[in-house]
């Protein structure tokens, strides 16, 4: 093990070294990282440098691709995966979900996969517009992501109060508890919610449809503008086959798989069907 050495002053990233970092991050997550993004690697992976007390970005490469120090392509991937979210985003999306789970045959549970929940906002979003519609029962709700520390945010089910502020007012008065004693300026999610969500770490990359069931609806929502052409057809053909007869795939609105996928079709703008 090595061990943690305190103040390793900055180090240059070089285009060499950029470039593997490039080439890793693609192949582990899928995740195109434009040469824009230079100083973004730089400053993120600074910390583990320093964490380590090395000299040089090369020297991290080495550790990161090492077996020895498997873990450390985990936090790498922690670092470099973009994670910006909130509760209610693009807030048509759960005005169509309302619409689309009043419509539903009760016969069966409906059921939502967020395929890159983050920090678990996209998650308690869509519980809050189903339980809305069915109740406590008759739904499920499962949450998936690359980022093992955004997943235990979500897992958490704690947020600042600052983000209270995002939530409808009468869901938030609903759904969620104001935090006391160690968790005072936080809110929580209520535990009727939680029952019916399930959390857990995934690779898209890696998923084999129909592995954790088909679903009614997944939202995938401003992550393929991070995938190049190849790694997008790979993604909605996995998700095209976890989809249930009926069932739709949503993504953001900066996105398109116009021309990406030959079993999607948009039925709307950002929303899309098998066919």
């Amino acid at each position: 093990m090595i061990p943690p050495a305190p103040g390793v002053s900055s180090v240059e990233l070089t285009d060499a070294e950029f470039a593997i970092f490039q080439k890793l991050i693609y192949e582990w997550a899928g995740i195109h990282m434009p040469d824009t993004k230079k100083a973004l690697i730089s400053s993120r992976l600074m910390k583990r440098l320093r964490h380590y007390g090395l000299k040089s970005f090369s020297e991290y490469l080495r550790i990161v691709r090492s077996e020895e120090h498997h873990g450390e392509r985990q936090m790498m991937i922690n670092l470099l995966t973009t994670n910006e979210t909130y509760f209610f985003r693009e807030e048509r999306h759960f005005d169509w979900l309302r619409e689309r789970a009043a419509a539903h045959d009760r016969s069966q549970p409906f059921r939502v996969w967020s395929a890159a929940c983050s920090s678990g906002q996209e998650v308690y979003s869509i519980a809050m517009t189903l339980a809305e519609v069915f109740g406590e029962t008759g739904w499920q709700v499962i949450g998936t992501d690359i980022s093992e520390q955004m997943l235990a945010q979500a897992l958490s089910a704690t947020y600042p109060l600052e983000m209270a502020e995002e939530i409808p007012q009468h869901l938030l008065k609903k759904y969620c508890l104001k935090g006391i004693g160690s968790e005072q300026g936080k809110f929580c999610i209520t535990p009727m919610l939680l029952q019916n969500i399930r959390l857990q770490r995934l690779n898209l990359l890696e998923h084999r449809p129909g592995s954790f069931g088909h679903f009614d609806v997944i939202f995938l929502r401003n992550v393929m503008i991070y995938f190049d052409r190849e790694t997008r057809k790979k993604v909605a053909e996995t998700l095209a086959q976890s989809l249930k007869p009926g069932g739709f795939l949503v993504i953001g609105h900066a996105e398109s798989l116009h021309g990406i996928s030959e079993h999607l079709k948009a039925v709307k703008p950002t929303i899309y069907a098998p066919q």
